[in-house]
């Protein structure tokens, strides 16, 4: 009996794994690898497995002396189950499902059975399953309504009546076939069965109420993939700044679904805003490298981003440089100046960034006015030679950069100093007899000198006379003895050379005699020598070796011809 159940059994799995094989077939043509059931729930679901059956429930049997009697129905505790679930998402299926439980084997013309009856049901049944993925485990609870095959009492055949099934379980996934094998560690259901054999003898009828306990292997077939996650792309336009400097910021979502509330999210140093386009301040930033994040939210308003593919995230970069230090130039114009003159100085000054500049400057000497691109430096009070002027710039953030320059401040003109120049001179040898007369050759020459003295009237004139050695010797032998005799007269060539010609500059010549010097000079000769002294020169200084003429022991002697000089002589005698 026992073999014969067993069996049976055997046979009514390998009819169910038969049944729903096109099935699972047409859910996948090769098995793909599946993640968790919480990460790609299945599209098929196909169970096969041991079943336990707990009947309780009586059929009145009316018996042929016209009595009835009760006819119970005992556990079974072979059966096997097995069934299709197709799922519409992860959540919501249908099931189709064949359960068979059979103790005994039913014969022809009799019913052979423990306590008169077979206790064989046979069920098939549909309806609606749902399942709850969470993890490596989905709880499941199905509805099932159908037909069932009960055995009849005594000598009844089986019976077809409706069919009731509540009830759920709990899988457990495995990794097993790239899990694709589950195993359903129990299956508890409620299931309600009912047959009517009539009002004949051996008939009644039957209302079942039974617990079906199950377990066994789930395998599951194709998948239900979640919906697209959504995507979301970030972009900085510039991406590298100076502090201050505008950035556009954009997100792109993509897969977005029309029908669900969105949310943007932003965080980031100075980031504001919750849409597409939000807006940074950049000018509190310091120089440096910045990361911008994005987040978008789709699904029912107050519930967006709850499920992974309802939210996604994104990441700009933006640089902030810092900012470049301003250039100047400095230039002086004129570069040179006289003393107490003034220059303008320029400073051009350019910043990379166009931020406002103020200018200043300094000089090494004199003083310098002006805190725009132009000063003007005055000389005054410098000393002469090169002054260094310094132009300086400086930006708002506090950048500062100089250049120099230079102008040089001349020394006055001082005229050269005056200097005696020697003008012409006379000989005195021509006239033996008369040797100091100033002749016609002298008076050549002074006219010159008189000449001289007319076109420059601040200046004078000296005179010195010149004598030879005999010369002198006469007049050292006259001053001998003009020491012992009192009224001896003592003649002074080069002296005397000198007084005639002044006086011919004098009288003849109309020059102020104030303006003329006379002297001696230590040359051998019977000369007499012609200097032009400008205002302002010392002839002293430029002339050595003369000794004045005290004109009041030396008078000038007059220009008479020779003749007149011996009748005047001869009358005297």
């Amino acid at each position: 009996m026992r073999s014969s159940v067993l069996r049976s059994v055997g046979r009514v799995l390998a009819s169910v794994s038969v049944s729903l094989l096109p099935i699972a077939l047409a859910g996948q043509t090769a098995p793909p690898a599946r993640g968790a059931a919480n990460d790609s729930p299945s599209r098929w679901d196909i169970f096969a497995g041991y079943s336990y059956l707990a009947p309780k429930g009586t059929v009145q049997v009316l018996q042929p002396n016209l009595t009835t009697a009760p006819f119970a129905y005992d556990a079974v505790n072979l059966g096997g189950v097995g069934s299709g679930s197709y799922f519409f998402n992860r959540y919501v299926g249908v099931q189709a499902e064949f359960g068979f439980h059979e103790w005994g084997v039913q014969k022809a013309g009799s019913n052979i059975g423990t306590e008169g009856n077979d206790d064989g049901f046979v069920t098939i049944a549909g309806g609606i399953v749902f399942r709850f993925p969470m993890g490596n485990i989905t709880p499941f609870a199905h509805g099932l309504a159908g037909g069932a095959m009960i055995d009849g009492p005594d000598h009844e055949a089986n019976k077809w009546g409706p069919d009731l099934t509540v009830g759920g379980g709990l899988d457990y996934e495995t990794p097993w076939l790239n899990h694709h094998l589950a195993i359903r560690l129990f299956q508890s259901d409620y299931e309600y069965m009912h047959a009517d054999w009539g009002n004949v003898v051996f008939g009644g009828r039957a209302n079942i109420n039974a617990v079906r306990l199950s377990a066994g292997v789930v395998f599951h077939a194709g998948s239900i993939a979640p919906p697209a996650p959504i995507t979301l792309a970030c972009s900085a336009t510039p991406e590298t700044i100076f502090p201050g400097d505008p950035v556009t910021l954009t997100a792109s979502a993509g897969g977005l679904n029309p029908k669900d509330h969105v949310i943007y999210e932003w965080s980031g140093t100075g980031v504001t805003g919750n849409d597409a386009n939000p807006k940074i301040d950049t000018s509190a930033l310091a120089p440096g490298e910045y990361t911008v994040t994005g987040k978008v939210r789709e699904g029912k308003a107050g519930k967006e981003g709850m499920r992974p593919w309802e939210f996604a995230t994104c990441t700009a970069g933006i640089t902030v440089k810092a900012f470049e230090p301003p250039t100047i130039s400095c230039s002086a114009s004129p570069s040179t100046i006289k003393p107490g003159d003034a220059a303008t100085i320029t400073a051009v000054g350019v910043s990379p960034q166009n931020r406002p500049l103020t200018y200043s400057y300094s000089a090494s000497a004199g003083t310098i006015t002006g805190t725009g691109t132009t000063a003007e430096y005055s000389s005054a009070g410098a000393p002469t030679g090169t002054v260094g002027i310094t132009c300086n710039v400086s930006d708002d953030k506090g950048h500062t950069e100089s250049s120099s320059t230079s102008l040089t401040i001349t020394a006055p003109y001082v005229p050269p100093a005056p200097k005696t120049q020697a003008l012409c001179s006379t000989s005195f040898a021509n006239d033996k007899k008369r040797p100091t007369r100033v002749d016609n050759e002298a008076k050549a020459c002074l006219d010159q000198v008189a000449l001289d003295l007319k076109q420059q009237a601040d200046a004078k004139a000296v005179v010195v006379g010149e004598s030879n050695a005999d010369e002198n010797a006469k007049t050292a032998k006259q001053q001998k003895y003009a020491a012992k005799h009192k009224h001896a007269t003592v003649d002074q060539f080069a002296a005397q050379r000198a007084v005639n010609a002044k006086d011919y500059l004098v009288t003849e010549q109309g020059i102020d005699a104030s303006r003329i010097s006379v002297a001696t000079g230590t040359t051998d000769g019977q000369t007499e020598e012609n200097y032009l002294v400008p205002a302002g020169a010392t002839f002293s200084s430029d002339v050595s070796g003369t000794t004045p003429v005290d004109e009041t022991a030396v008078k000038p002697q007059a220009r008479k011809p020779l003749a007149e000089r011996h009748s005047t002589k001869k009358a005297a005698q």
